[in-house]
């Protein structure tokens, strides 16, 4: 019994060595990406699903002339939904490539997010300061990706 605890413990110690520890962790975080790529496969799948019922439905049963309305903008926020989706599994999809977060890509999927929130504004409904925070927010990612495009060059 003694023995046998003796062996756990050295096989533990192994396994704590840097390198095999590293390569663990490296395992470890492969799966956890393969993971959250299916993840966002189902999500874009659930994504598509809805924006084709709002569409056919925004076509039968909105009355003529008023589709340009807030119906297309729920569309459209849709439509980039579902870009920002598969965005994002080009995110996880370069880090597997990879092991490397790319920034570039990171702060585009920022933006397109962004934007997607000024096209669904309701402007009825917000505040002057929650513009002004989407312009900073518009104006910073901007500069940040600018800066990334041009260190990259």
């Amino acid at each position: 019994m003694a023995n046998r605890a003796k062996q756990l413990a050295n096989q533990l110690a192994n396994q704590l060595k840097n390198e095999t520890f590293l390569e663990r962790l490296h395992q470890f975080e492969g799966s956890i990406s393969k993971l959250l790529s299916l993840g966002m496969v189902i999500v874009i799948l659930a994504i598509v699903f809805d924006l084709a019922v709002v569409l056919i439905e925004a076509i039968f049963t909105t009355a003529p002339g008023t589709f340009l309305g807030q119906t297309v903008i729920d569309v459209f926020g849709l439509f980039l939904t579902v870009l920002i989706a598969l965005e994002i599994l080009e995110n996880i999809t370069a880090y597997i490539r990879k092991h490397v977060v790319q920034v570039e890509l990171v702060i585009a999927t920022a933006l397109t997010a962004v934007g997607r929130k000024f096209i669904i504004l309701d402007l009825t409904k917000v505040t002057g300061t929650t513009l002004i925070g989407l312009a900073i927010a518009i104006f910073a990612l901007a500069i940040s990706y600018w800066i990334v495009r041009t260190s990259h060059r």
